[in-house]
């Protein structure tokens, strides 16, 4: 639902919430922000769009005072910041929340709530103000999380409330979000957008980045797209569409995402059945076929994630029986008997599943069996074979020497899909494939899925964006608690998101959730 924008009547309008003039931000030589242009009013609730690598997140900091600009100025409230110390931009009335969040799992909600603003009284910490205050920020808000809850104990979108009321907490009259929905499920992000609604009555100004353009377009008053590190369009929400975001984030127009194809689709690769996991999956039964792209799609807790790591020895409690080219196999109780029989999962964590500190070709042959190199290192050619491979997924070969923590998060992915393919698998497990990365890098990673299936490949994949899976895939298995609830082919009339959505919804109830 779109978030209601209208100014509060009692907003400051004399100066804007937030300036950028010229701001400019170089690093070792390479220019990330050049002579940005940016003006939020007070109240209103303003995107920043782009590609990975636009110069989004270093325009973020240096709104939040986390960077100083070496050009150019950055006003908060008509109070120019002088940069790099985040706490005047605090003391200003603007709170960012970043996509890696700040709660400490150890400690309690409403403890993590007061973290560094705790109340006291005759030196004794006022626990019952504190507790008062918790509780009518959460009726505020709509939370519903208990104040002694373990922050370890609650989802992401749960911690991304309390970083709210935190910066509710201490009057925040910015809230600047990195990603917010990135890593939430569908119903989650309606909560978000409950808590977001309700911070714009009462006059708050939002600020956020976001590669979900729909969401931009449902949230949004004001839109700014920055690519290669300049602004090239700030407008009101009206004067933009899907496709001129699209054509403006990345120079071009991007008018599907991917296509399925047409290519014949062969034997039997992959069989399974009876998938258990106590608690979790019950009785699963799936097959995929060579060039055969099968999406999995359920609400969080549906156990979609957990049947893929299960199927790649991740998961060593699950049982099950499978075939692997007509032939039975034991059930792997780990991940590398699963990649020596071809089967791989690609991981939805690319900071868990890469070394941010190496570079792409060290990465490509990390944990690579001594039977897949040669005797002697030989780095020309290994960082050859990274580069052809890494082409495949659409990634510059002429970067497979820099560190992976320098590349944006679509040329991370096609990394982490580079090193899995680099096993010459028969079967690609594929979770989150196009999380957190920008429209174009979209495109063409689920392009190369559509490729892999093309040359022979049993895909099967899982997201959240339902409709990047309905894009690409030949059959849709619908997840909910724990169990397959409905097979949907392609040439299925409820081969739609509407449809999937309600099968997903209405098969969850009067059933306990799975964990």
């Amino acid at each position: 639902m779109p978030v209601a924008t209208t100014t509060a009547p009692d907003a400051v309008t004399h100066a804007p919430a937030i300036r950028c003039r010229g701001a400019r931000k170089v690093f070792s030589g390479a220019v990330a922000v050049q002579g940005a242009d940016v003006t939020v009013r007070p109240g209103e609730v303003h995107a920043l769009v782009g590609e990975n690598g636009a110069g989004k997140s270093t325009l973020l900091g240096m709104i939040s005072g986390r960077l100083a600009a070496d050009d150019g100025t950055v006003e908060v409230f008509g109070r120019r910041l002088s940069g790099g110390d985040p706490r005047e931009s605090r003391e200003l009335g603007l709170v960012t929340v970043y996509q890696e969040l700040t709660m400490i799992p150890g400690l309690s909600a409403e403890a993590n709530v007061f973290l560094g603003q705790t109340r006291s009284r005759r030196g004794l910490l006022d626990r019952r103000w504190m507790r008062r205050r918790y509780l009518e920020l959460c009726e505020e808000l709509d939370v519903h999380v208990p104040p002694g809850t373990v922050v370890r104990d609650l989802s992401v979108s749960q911690q991304q409330m309390l970083e709210i009321m935190r910066g509710v907490q201490s009057d925040a009259r910015i809230v600047v979000l990195d990603e917010p929905t990135a890593a939430l499920a569908e119903h989650e992000r309606e909560t978000l957008y409950r808590v977001l609604r309700t911070l714009v009555a009462r006059g708050t100004t939002i600020v956020f980045v976001s590669h979900n353009l729909e969401e931009v377009l449902d949230l949004s008053d004001t839109i700014t797209v920055l690519r290669d590190g300049a602004v090239v369009r700030s407008a009101p929400r009206a004067e933009w569409t899907r496709p001129t975001l699209i054509e403006h984030m990345v120079g071009r127009s991007v008018d599907k995402l991917a296509d399925r194809g047409t290519h014949p689709i062969g034997d039997e690769v992959l069989h399974v059945e009876e998938v258990c996991l106590p608690g979790v999956l019950e009785d699963i039964a799936m097959t995929v076929r060579a060039g055969e792209v099968v999406g999995l799609w359920g609400l969080v807790g549906s156990g979609r994630t957990t049947f893929l790591r299960s199927l790649a020895g991740a998961e060593p409690s699950s049982t099950g029986r499978m075939r692997l080219h007509g032939q039975d196999r034991d059930w792997p109780r780990r991940v590398r008997s699963s990649v020596d029989a071809g089967v791989v999962l690609v991981p939805e964590s690319r900071k868990q599943a890469l070394v941010l500190g190496m570079d792409a070709t060290s990465n490509y042959w990390l944990g690579r069996s001594a039977a897949g190199r040669k005797p002697f290192l030989d780095r020309d050619a290994e960082a050859a074979e990274t580069g052809e491979t890494g082409e495949f997924f659409a990634f510059n070969r002429a970067r497979v020497g820099e560190p992976v923590r320098n590349l944006s998060g679509g040329n991370q992915q096609k990394v982490l899909l580079a090193k899995w393919a680099g096993h010459r698998p028969d079967v690609f497990l594929i979770d989150e494939p196009t999380r957190g990365i920008d429209i174009g890098a979209k495109a063409e990673v689920l392009t190369s899925l559509v490729r892999l299936a093309e040359e022979g490949a049993a895909v099967v994949v899982t997201s959240s964006e339902l409709e990047e899976v309905l894009a690409i895939a030949h059959r849709l298995l619908v997840f909910a608690h724990g169990r397959v609830v409905r097979e949907i082919p392609a040439d299925d009339p409820e081969f739609t998101v509407d449809a999937v959505v309600h099968h997903g919804f209405s098969s969850g109830e009067n059933h306990e959730p799975v964990h």
